[in-house]
């Protein structure tokens, strides 16, 4: 990542996400939808997709590295910042019929990231 400060050297995060679902209407069981599907699908896409797995911008030169070594990796058409990561799993929990507001993404206990379309 072309950037001056500590997050241009490879790091991790360990993160907590933050899903608002809206609805003009309740169900007929006073709900938007049940948290338990959401926690599930929510759940299985990090678990799959983002769960140990080195997210990297597609043009980064380690790519080869990572393929040449077997690494897990996945290749982003953005740099994966806590805000694109928001807005993957905005767009995933959309894709899942989910009416979602949305995500916000926590990196610490005060700082976060928050994707939603206006």
């Amino acid at each position: 990542m072309n950037h001056a400060g500590k997050c241009q050297h490879l790091h991790g995060h360990s993160v907590k996400a933050a899903i608002t679902v809206a609805a003009d209407e309740l169900n007929n069981h006073g709900m938007v939808c049940y948290f338990s599907d959401i926690k599930a699908s929510a759940s299985a896409y990090i678990e799959e997709q983002l769960d140990h797995n080195f997210l990297v911008y597609q043009d980064d030169p380690i790519i080869p590295w990572l393929k040449q070594n077997n690494e897990r990796f996945m290749a982003l058409n953005e740099h994966p910042t806590a805000e694109v990561l928001a807005k993957m799993i905005f767009f995933h929990m959309k894709e899942q019929g989910f009416n979602i507001e949305q995500v916000v993404l926590w990196e610490t206990a005060s700082s976060s990231a928050c994707y939603r379309e206006t």
